[in-house]
């Protein structure tokens, strides 16, 4: 999954010698925290509605409410933004994209295609939504965790079982998170058309075969920790 199918493409960006003011306005009209800052067509920083907020209120003990606006209209963003800036190639993945962002513990970056143009934003709430759609919640259904031998095909066994029932699977997810004894790893199976009658005999099959951790069913709004 590339960044560039989960990427805000409308990106709104700044001048670096609009004010500060400016950059305020247009972070409320279009309800976003950040702005990539161009001079002519060269991405040359990034400011926030933080490094609005702190430089606002740097002299704002000092001031009254005419000097600040004052203030606010003179201040250039070139001033209070960030230069060199975070960014993350068009061409990566959004797994490389969520690494960047924790790594720099940033809630997004622009997206520079090969030649260095800013093509989109890649945030937080994108990330999100790839999650939604990786894990299948927004079609409800069944969530199934369990343990599984880290061995070809153990997979497979599973989703078998889950076939023989009926059920249609969204994802399957794996994972070697922590708290997984060696050889083993943590699988999360989103299913459904399944049968509410067949669900017992479903569970207890699959208990035979793996270790499970825990069902979620939406639909009927039922959790049971094993």
């Amino acid at each position: 999954m590339l960044v560039k199918n989960w990427m805000s493409k409308d990106v709104v960006t700044i001048d670096e010698n609009d004010s500060m003011d400016k950059a305020a306005r247009a972070l409320k009209e279009h309800k976003v925290s950040m702005l990539p800052v161009m001079k002519k067509d060269r991405l040359v920083g990034i400011v926030t509605d933080r490094d609005i907020k702190e430089a606002s209120a740097s002299d704002a003990t000092t001031l009254d409410i005419h000097e600040i606006l004052y203030l606010v209209s003179k201040i250039k963003v070139s001033e209070i933004m960030t230069k060199d800036p975070v960014t993350v190639a068009v061409d990566a993945t959004v797994e490389e994209a969520a690494d960047i962002l924790l790594e720099k513990r940033i809630s997004g970056a622009p997206v520079l295609d090969p030649e260095g143009k800013v093509v989109g934003v890649i945030s937080k709430a994108d990330l999100f939504k790839v999650l939604i759609s990786l894990t299948g919640v927004g079609k409800r259904g069944i969530q199934f965790a369990f343990e599984v031998e880290d061995r070809p095909g153990s997979i497979k066994e599973v989703s078998d079982i889950v076939r023989k029932y009926g059920g249609r699977m969204v994802s399957i997810l794996g994972t070697y998170e922590q708290g997984v004894p060696p050889g083993y790893r943590r699988v999360y199976i989103r299913m459904y058309e399944i049968d509410r009658d067949k669900l017992q005999a479903l569970k207890e099959e699959m208990g035979k075969q793996v270790k499970l951790l825990y069902m979620v069913d939406h639909r009927e709004n039922k959790r049971e920790i094993y």
